[in-house]
């Protein structure tokens, strides 16, 4: 088993927001909760709100993605795939850690503030701009005592749209999403748009222009 209870997100749609000061173009849920589109152009809205599931491992997800993320482990396990989520949802807190952790990295290796900072955002989201903290965003990795990291990273990247998840960051589209191939991320979109998505090879900017 994954985890264990079920719930919901709430809020409202906005234009704006403040992150250091500045202001910053809001998500918005238009096109569903599920289709929410979070970069580094569209922030996260302040208010956002995530009831969780919590997984057997301690990491958490929106419940509302809980039974296809459940279905999709157990098809792959049938099928002798040995998989696990390695991070699911994360607070602001957490993603500031994350890129405050890389920051410091790259200036221990002699790069200036500035260029630690511009470096270490190329690897972690700027915090409020993470699909991580939205919760239905996961990272799978293979449990490499039953497969390998490709075996896995294969049959996600040929089934998990067939659950309503989408490889989040193709290789082919780092100039669209700008975001490196992490053939681990896996975000929920619900299934007709998955295999949309799929089918034509394109990634969710595409997709959410198609229906704009």
């Amino acid at each position: 088993m994954l985890c264990v209870i079920a719930g919901k997100i709430l809020n409202p749609s906005f234009t704006t927001s403040f992150y250091d000061n500045t202001t910053h173009h809001i998500a918005s849920e238009a096109n569903g909760w599920n289709l929410i589109l979070v970069n580094r152009d569209n922030y996260i809205p302040d208010d956002y709100k995530v009831q969780l599931t919590e997984l057997s491992n301690g990491k958490k997800v929106d419940s509302r993605i809980y039974p296809e993320l459940q279905e999709m482990f157990d098809a792959a396990r049938e099928q002798g795939y040995g998989l696990f989520v390695r991070e699911g949802y994360r607070t602001q807190e957490e993603q500031q850690q994350l890129l405050d952790e890389k920051i410091e990295a790259y200036e221990n290796d002699g790069k200036s503030k500035s260029e630690a900072k511009r470096l270490a955002e190329q690897w972690v989201a700027i915090p409020g701009t993470s699909e991580h903290q939205l919760g239905i965003a996961v990272d799978i990795n293979a449990d490499t005592t039953k497969s390998s990291s490709d075996d896995v990273y294969n049959w996600l990247a040929e089934n998990a749209h067939t659950y309503g998840f989408i490889k989040r960051y193709p290789s082919n589209k780092t100039d669209i999403t700008g975001v490196i191939n992490e053939p681990w991320h896996y975000r929920y979109v619900g299934k007709e748009a998955a295999l949309e998505i799929y089918s034509q090879g394109i990634c969710l900017e595409e997709y959410i222009d198609m229906l704009e």
